[in-house]
């Protein structure tokens, strides 16, 4: 095996540093002559600079037949545990196509989309949050596979963290608002679904492609109820008026019913904000007013 030259990002290090420690910086440090395996074992070259987010490297490649794809290396989690079996479900129906894994390490060969192109370039808020909810209403008709973490599951355990998160936060009513989403996540907690979701669709994790204008990557697969989808498009380009116009859309679209929809989105903002507390960080300004928005 020839190990190529191939440069971590500095960011992608610091990433796998901040959140991964040892293990993160065991893994950076194998990357090179993981990525020089799998070109060798897929028959892969390397056609233009590497990628990353925050825990993955990506390297644009091409086949031995041709066929442009993209290779992801990525330290194996419970998050991305699921991403094989939940694209194999999709089998590119909405999402980005699986052409290999390695299950071991994680590994993917997919296919390649328009890395310049986001759902966050489009200029139309409206317009892109319907991208969003027609990629849902396919993702999520779909049962989840056997073996993916639970939506209940974790439910269950934000419930049971709450209590001791809620103390840190120093205003009254940003308590009652977390203390509500909590009430909300209780009533629909006995049934969470058994739909595949996705977990993370916001518009960087949409991409355009060739075969269609847009698809999915990056899941974050759990099996659970569709609602629980909907608070990455009502964050991410953020617009105070835009929360409520952008929930009735989506649940339009993907035939949700509004109050168990609510109920989940509520789930969501006191799930971010236990984690950003349990760190020690306030919980963000704008996900706390999207619960406010939502609030009966």
């Amino acid at each position: 095996m020839v190990v190529r030259v191939i440069e971590v990002p500095v960011a992608l290090a610091a990433s796998q540093e901040k959140f991964n420690g040892a293990a993160g910086r065991a893994f950076v440090a194998g990357l090179p002559r993981r990525a020089a395996g799998f070109l060798d074992r897929w028959r892969l070259r390397i056609d233009g600079p590497a990628m990353h987010g925050v825990c993955a490297l990506v390297l644009p490649v091409v086949r031995a037949d041709g066929l442009p794809a993209a290779l992801k290396l990525q330290l194996p989690d419970e998050e991305s545990a699921g991403e094989a079996p939940a694209l194999r479900v999709w089998a590119g129906a909405g999402a980005v196509r699986l052409l290999e894994h390695d299950e071991p390490t994680g590994t993917l060969l997919l296919e390649r989309l328009d890395s310049a192109r986001p759902l966050t370039g489009l200029p139309d808020a409206r317009a892109a949050v319907l991208v969003i909810a027609g990629l849902l209403a396919r993702l999520t008709s779909v049962a989840a596979p056997a073996g993916i973490r639970r939506l209940g599951d974790i439910a269950g355990a934000l419930l049971e963290r709450t209590p001791g998160a809620l103390p840190r936060l120093p205003d009254g009513e940003d308590r009652r608002l977390l203390a509500d989403c909590a009430a909300a996540v209780r009533e629909v907690a006995g049934e969470s679904g058994d739909r595949l979701l996705h977990w993370d669709l916001h518009y960087g994790n949409v991409l355009g492609a060739g075969r269609e204008p847009w698809l999915a990557i990056d899941p974050k697969p759990l099996a659970g109820d569709p609602g629980f989808e909907l608070l990455p498009a009502l964050f991410n380009r953020f617009e105070p008026g835009e929360v409520v116009p952008r929930f009735e859309a989506m649940t339009g679209v993907l035939g949700l019913d509004r109050d168990r929809a609510r109920a989940w989105t509520l789930g969501r903002v006191l799930q971010n904000a236990v984690w950003d507390l349990e760190d020690g960080r306030p919980p963000s300004r704008a996900q706390l007013w999207i619960g406010h928005a939502l609030r009966r």
